[in-house]
């Protein structure tokens, strides 16, 4: 299926195309800026420029089998005043009026558009059972998202199924309320909004991107869907499971009126109460991998403790191959991260090897921009980049160390954060599965100034490596398909 996707660099847009690309979808993105989409979506991804205007749109509509649209101003970032609202609302309502415009004015159209809502739809209902026959609620939020879906409603009538997705609150890694909370919950400062008795929809990131794929191909999906759990929690103790992911503790709560104060009408972002069931999910027999919180939480806290992390054993590691660079700048640490991918060597080697895919693999946050490439990968190459660490803009130029074609490569730092940093990309077929390959990655690395570095490493950098390769697992598993490999013991 050939799908148009608005939104595709955000948190879940990304997450969806890894999806769909898994499924041998032919992707497209519609961007604001081609550079930066390429740069987070990587090689696979056709780019529709939006500069191109109305035309452009409507010729994207007639490549087109089926339309997703997640394009909106994040609701999260301060109070809603009259500029916000205007903002929130044409990225949102206006943007997919000219979605549909386009669409009709297409001489061959989409079959389907997918578009996102919120359970913002309902308000603050307190206890009262919601599903998706319930009354839109009151105030701004349940205002937008009631026009939002009115906008995206108008592409019926020109022959379009059409699914409105009132989504929860997303549980992933990279972005989202997990990508907001983990460096405040790493360091025990997570706090509960409000009461914490509100009732909050939720759902996992995969199990989202699940049921996207499963809407576009799957013509009973229509209507307005909850795309939530089959059961909401409270937010106290969605509090205390997103804390027990880094293995901590939510201690403290923030005041329903202190938030008010702060951030008056937005704070009911967090302190609106919606029971909403997926009652819609239920009926159709859609599968949630991950239907309560408990597997959620072990799901997300097992991807951020399989990078296994330890000081090296020798001041000399072993690297797969003879290391000159290695010899003059000393590692400290081994990092280890392995997993079973569902596909052939040669097409997770291809994937890999491409430069353009590194930022698909990469959290969003760090801006990982490529500078300077080949346009094919040979050993001594060298690759120019740009990426953020704690929110401080770096330079980082690697080496191809080695290339060894479906076997392993490494890319070395040649200029970057890193006193040291080697990284070895393992692949070898997996015995358990015919048609899989194993692949692992090891790095050997030390943080720059010497002892600083060292309490850098216990401080933060070692929790930071152990988010990048975690995200990546998450991306892996998307694209892929993926079974973790435990890892008894760290590279040494």
């Amino acid at each position: 299926m050939r799908v148009l996707i608005t939104g595709a660099t955000g948190f879940v847009g990304r997450a969806l195309v890894l999806r769909l690309l898994r499924d041998g979808h032919a992707i497209t993105a519609w961007a604001r800026s081609p550079e930066r989409a390429r740069a987070l979506l990587g090689a696979e991804v056709a780019l529709a420029n939006a500069a191109e205007g109305t035309n452009g749109l409507v010729r994207a509509m007639e490549a087109a089998d089926a339309v997703v649209n997640l394009a909106g101003e994040p609701i999260l970032g301060g109070r809603f005043s009259s500029g916000r609202r205007a903002r929130l609302r044409e990225s949102r309502v206006q943007s997919t009026q000219r979605l549909v415009e386009a669409i009709a004015g297409a001489k061959i159209r989409p079959q389907v558009l997918v578009s996102a809502s919120a359970v913002g739809y309902y308000g603050d209902r307190g206890k009262e059972p919601l599903d998706e026959s319930s009354s839109q609620g009151r105030g701004f939020l349940a205002e937008l998202c009631a026009d939002w879906e009115q906008a995206a409603l108008q592409a019926e009538s020109l022959g379009l199924r059409v699914a409105r997705m009132r989504i929860g609150v997303v549980l992933g890694l990279g972005g989202g309320m997990v990508g907001q909370l983990l460096p405040m919950l790493r360091w025990g400062l997570g706090a509960r909004p409000g009461s914490g008795r509100q009732f909050v929809p939720w759902i996992h990131l995969e199990d989202l991107v699940d049921l996207f794929e499963n809407v576009l191909r799957d013509s009973h999906y229509h209507g307005a869907i909850n795309a939530v759990t089959p059961a909401p929690v409270r937010m106290g103790d969605l509090m205390d499971g997103l804390a027990r992911v880094v293995g901590k503790r939510s201690r403290f709560s923030v005041p329903a009126a202190l938030l008010r104060l702060a951030l008056g009408e937005a704070a009911d972002v967090v302190l609106s109460s919606q029971n909403t069931r997926a009652a819609r999910l239920a009926e159709l027999g859609f599968a949630h991998k991950y239907p309560t919180l408990d597997a959620a939480v072990e799901d997300l806290s097992g991807m951020l403790s399989e990078p296994a992390i330890a000081p090296l054993a020798s001041p000399s590691p072993a690297p797969a191959v003879a290391s000159a660079y290695l010899g003059r700048r000393r590692a400290r640490y081994g990092l280890r991260a392995c997993a079973t991918l569902h596909a052939p060597i040669d097409y997770v080697f291809d994937f890999f090897s491409k430069p353009a895919n590194l930022g698909l693999m990469t959290p969003a946050a760090m801006a990982f921009r490529i500078s300077s490439m080949p346009s094919s990968i040979k050993q001594g190459d060298i690759i120019d980049y740009t990426l953020r660490v704690a929110g401080i803009p770096l330079r980082w130029r690697t080496v191809i160390e080695h290339w060894d074609e479906n076997r392993l490569f490494v890319d070395a730092q040649a200029r970057g954060p890193y006193h040291a940093w080697w990284h070895e990309h393992h692949f070898a077929p997996a015995q358990e599965d015919p048609q899989g390959t194993i692949m692992e990655d090891r790095v050997y690395y030390a943080p720059p100034l010497g002892i600083l570095g060292r309490v850098a490493q216990r401080l933060f950098v070692a929790g930071q490596l152990r988010e990048i390769f975690a995200f990546r697992s998450q991306a892996v598993r998307l694209r892929f398909g993926k079974e973790a490999v435990p890892l008894a013991t760290a590279t040494a």
